[in-house]
């Protein structure tokens, strides 16, 4: 049987965009182009693909596995273009890269001017949000992501530790006093990350091996930590900070730590990405940079 892989890869914008208008547009094709390739396909392979109303499109179970095959196919294709165009070493096409919103803005910014200038044709477009993305169904090449990996079709490679601080601004200190112990953060008003799963509760170990957790009183809620920073630096209450957002105010003294003795728990910084056959060279290139800038001992916000 012949395969037509034009139609695979039309089939898989359609599911990708929920529409076959969309895919039309997408592609730069007729919408009639787009249901005739699709029904090719069907009758070719002899069965029902989707199920379609006036409103939406939804796929038949046959149509969920072509579709996954589909995908793999556009990617292969993608990456053998890729690469076929990496003439003596150069990266080419367009990366897109997902980051977390002030790590995006604080270390990853400062930084890509001088990714972009090695890497003079390649186009990057880079989304900067908190939440944690599918990088295959949202189509992004790479994330930098603070979090253990849970998604075994992706590959981490491990950047620099993140550790986590209770900090304050002086001024809240001197009004509503430091504390001496874990049990003591109850009473303090907390600003609170709430894209964390349980935003309120805080573990914390000492050199002695002693583990308490403590469950905080949220005055504050925000999902950034920019804006939590904010309202902390104007002594509103205290919070736990990863280091390379409170490492500068820490420096300078316009934020103190708290409770030094304890720790909470450490993140890792991953450069993650989908796994392929063959690494495309424009997500090693970012990768390789990430790793130089970023690397265990190697980021900035871990430099005396």
């Amino acid at each position: 049987m012949a395969v037509d892989l034009n139609a695979y890869a039309v089939y898989a914008k359609v599911v990708e965009l929920g529409g076959f208008t969309a895919a039309a547009d997408a592609l730069g094709l007729s919408k009639s182009m787009v249901s005739r390739q699709i029904s090719t396909l069907e009758d070719e392979l002899g069965v029902r693909l989707l199920n379609r109303t006036t409103r939406r499109i939804a796929l038949t179970e046959a149509g969920a596995v072509v579709f996954e095959r589909a995908q793999r196919i556009v990617l292969e294709a993608q990456e053998a273009a890729e690469e076929a165009t990496c003439v003596e070493g150069a990266v080419r096409g367009q990366l897109r890269i997902n980051a977390p919103m002030s790590f995006g803005i604080s270390q990853l910014g400062p930084v890509m001017p001088e990714f972009m200038a090695r890497h003079p044709e390649l186009t990057v477009d880079l989304v900067l949000n908190d939440r944690r993305v599918d990088l295959i169904e949202e189509g992004f090449d790479v994330s930098l992501r603070i979090s253990a990996l849970t998604d075994s079709s992706l590959i981490a490679r491990q950047l620099a530790p993140v550790e986590r601080y209770i900090v304050g601004a002086p001024s809240y200190f001197e009004k509503h006093g430091v504390p001496k112990r874990p049990a003591d953060l109850a009473d303090h008003p907390f600003l609170l990350y709430t894209l964390l799963s349980r935003p309120n509760l805080l573990e914390l170990t000492n050199g002695e091996g002693e583990s308490e957790q403590v469950e905080m009183k949220g005055r504050f809620l925000c999902n950034n930590a920019d804006a939590m920073q904010t309202m902390m630096l104007a002594g509103t209450g205290l919070t736990f900070s990863p280091d390379f957002i409170c490492h500068e105010h820490l420096k300078r003294g316009t934020l103190v730590r708290a409770l030094e003795d304890w720790s909470v728990p450490a993140l890792t910084l991953h450069a993650i990405y989908p796994h392929t056959r063959h690494l495309s060279a424009k997500v090693r290139a970012f990768v390789d940079f990430s790793v130089e800038k970023f690397g265990p001992g190697k980021a900035p916000w871990l430099q005396a």
